[in-house]
């Protein structure tokens, strides 16, 4: 299953639409990584709302998406983790240490325009309306 990729700005948001098979999730960390390249994206949002499960090898496939991510330029969020994923996560010990997390595709929004303020700001560069 193809999962839809959009472009919002600078980043890319992917929305997974239903249960992955681990060919998928590999073909989603494929993906996000030439479009990444080819837009020159400063962020991923990864909204896995629908997920009611979530396995070691999905847990280990977002976390190296959002460390590759890293490595070539863009910050990653994890967005929608419901409420018995991340209890069944926690009770076996499956961390997304080191990633972004967020409830929901806004709050997501809001962290990445956080850091890309942030990284003006480092730069030097005026803020907005300056």
């Amino acid at each position: 299953m193809q999962v839809p990729i959009l472009k919002q700005r600078d980043y890319l948001i992917a929305s997974i639409q239903a249960a992955l098979t681990d060919a998928d999730l590999l073909e989603l960390r494929d993906e996000l990584m030439k479009q990444v390249g080819k837009f020159r994206s400063r962020g991923v949002i990864i909204d896995v709302t629908v997920l009611d499960v979530m396995d070691s090898f999905a847990v280990r496939t977002l976390r190296s998406i959002a460390h590759m991510m890293k490595l070539r330029g863009a910050d990653t969020v994890i967005v929608g983790i419901q409420p018995e994923v991340a209890f069944a996560m926690v009770q076996l010990g499956l961390t997304l240490t080191g990633v972004e997390t967020a409830l929901d595709l806004e709050e997501g929004l809001a962290f990445l325009d956080d850091q890309r303020l942030k990284e003006r700001q480092v730069k030097g560069a005026p803020k907005r309306g300056e």
